[in-house]
């Protein structure tokens, strides 16, 4: 009898997600230390005193009073530089993941973030500016390739019945290395004038304990077998992750989706772009991408610690911290939730609730000044925000293209979801300094119409995934644009014929 869940299993599983835990590290680490890090910024740069907002109050050496703006400048592309990573990276996850494997791969990736955790350590002995900046644009391209790797290798070793559950755990990962990093970042710890470049380097950590354990972790058999043809090998590693079992069954259904893939060809980006036959796909993943990050999240993730202090909270930072602890709280029940509920149904409620939230959010910071207790108000909206974050639009997004594409097109779609949310998070982080200056209290009013078009989106064009074929799920795509049999395989053989050639 098959065993679903093996020792072997969970470990593969848990190596994997530290690279996802490294990533959600990177997300939140810049964020409680945001004033010591601008205060060295200004004392290097020659401006010796920051006020409480960072901003510059006394004139330099030469009596030249600074302009506040550049500091701005620098917080905001030490922020938004790690995205910058991911954008350029998200193009290659499918050329990594098959030119060595998905293991070696993943152990190969080390390598970049120890180089950015090392800049990062070190960036007081230079310029921190320079040094930082750097080091989180090459963690950004990392976690670029995680955030591609992990969820295609979890994806391909768990079992079909624990395959939405086992997906979602990418971004547990993620948002317990974002809770990680907010612990840490605490001022008695590593969020102080004299440790926050260890804060920031300790990634590196991470890294070496992924690299320790790779070895130990068995190939994805779909790779072995599908890729590099190496059946014996893919029946060993199966083996190895379901225990010593009869393995005809999966090879068979490896051996299908080999001949299908062999018939449908490997689809590049530009004519995937192009097919009309995958345009209802690509255009549904891509917005759920879209969603995810102009959702609002990442200002939350990015900025909640001055978010918290402008709704008047005493202690911000520990305010933080009780959003990230939400945060993974609300993930686990996504865990549990999302082989049973659905997709869909997770998507909607999530969006549609985030929507109500940014209206609370706003409400709060409007009337802040006439009610003292519209703080309550503005703090219960975020920890709510991040809750129904968490139970759709956070984790669905990432594995659900994987189920929206067969094996021709999966890889270059893959790589299109990637990088339209890796730029989005980019535009987030970059522009949202500016835009709250610009909107101020009335900040979120922006992301409460995007919500509420996110969430008719999903409700009018995003098909439920939950136990369907590709075949089927394909099939409701037809229904939504009805196109002539015909027409399709000519398509897709134009496709084949101009890959092959």
């Amino acid at each position: 009898m098959e065993k679903q869940l093996t020792g072997t299993l969970a470990l593969a599983v848990f190596v994997a997600a530290l690279g996802s835990l490294q990533y959600g590290y990177g997300i939140g680490v810049i964020n409680a230390p945001q004033l010591v890090i601008i205060h060295h910024y200004a004392r290097t740069l020659g401006f010796p005193v920051v006020d409480e907002h960072g901003n510059v109050t006394l004139s330099d050496a030469e009596g030249k009073q600074p302009h506040p703006s550049s500091l701005t400048m620098y917080w905001s592309l030490s922020v938004s530089m790690f995205p910058v990573g991911g954008i350029i990276s998200s193009f290659l996850v499918g050329f990594v993941a098959d030119f060595r494997g998905r293991v070696k791969g993943m152990l190969v990736l080390n390598v970049l973030a120890l180089v950015a955790s090392l800049l990062m350590a070190l960036a007081k002995m230079g310029s921190p500016h320079v040094m930082v900046i750097t080091g989180r644009t090459i963690m950004g391209f990392y976690c670029g390739l995680s955030s591609g790797l992990v969820p295609m290798y979890i994806g391909e070793i768990a079992p079909v019945k624990y395959r939405g559950a086992l997906g979602t755990l990418h971004q547990l990962a993620v948002v317990i290395g974002i809770l990680i990093s907010q612990v840490l970042g605490l001022d008695f710890l590593l969020g102080n004038a004299d440790m926050w470049h260890v804060l920031l380097g300790l990634s590196g950590a991470i890294a070496v304990l992924q690299s320790l354990l790779l070895p130990f972790c068995p190939e994805s058999p779909r790779y072995l077998y599908i890729k590099l043809g190496k059946k014996e090998e893919a029946c060993r590693s199966l083996k190895r992750l379901k225990g010593e079992y009869d393995t005809t069954k999966d090879i068979a259904e490896m051996q299908a989706e080999k001949e299908e893939a062999m018939k449908e060809a490997k689809i590049s980006i530009w004519r995937l772009l192009r097919a009309k036959h995958y345009r209802q796909q690509l255009f549904v993943a891509l917005m759920l991408h879209l969603s995810q990050q102009f959702s609002g999240i990442n200002a939350i993730f990015y900025y909640s610690t001055a978010i918290f202090q402008k709704a008047g909270v005493a202690q911000p930072v520990y305010a933080t911290i009780g959003v990230g602890v939400v945060n993974t709280v609300f993930t686990l029940l996504s865990v549990v939730l999302v082989d049973r509920a659905g997709r869909r149904t997770l998507m909607l409620i999530g969006l549609g609730g985030m929507c109500c939230c940014a209206v609370g959010m706003t409400i709060g910071l409007v009337y802040l000044n006439t009610y003292s207790w519209m703080s309550y108000v503005s703090m219960t909206a975020i920890f709510l925000f991040v809750s129904f974050f968490e139970i759709g639009p956070g984790p669905i997004p990432w594995f659900i293209v994987a189920e929206l594409f067969s094996q021709g097109p999966r890889p270059a779609a893959i790589a299109l979801a990637g990088f339209c949310n890796w730029t989005s998070n980019f535009i987030i982080g970059m522009c949202f300094p500016y835009i709250e200056k610009l909107c101020d209290m009335y900040v979120f009013i922006i992301f409460v119409v995007l919500l509420f078009g996110f969430t008719v989106f999903t409700c009018l064009r995003v098909p439920e995934t939950k136990g369907k074929t590709f075949e089927e799920i394909a099939a409701l795509f037809q229904k939504k644009r009805p196109a002539a049999p015909t027409e399709v395989a000519t398509e897709l053989q134009q496709l084949k014929d101009a890959s092959e050639a």
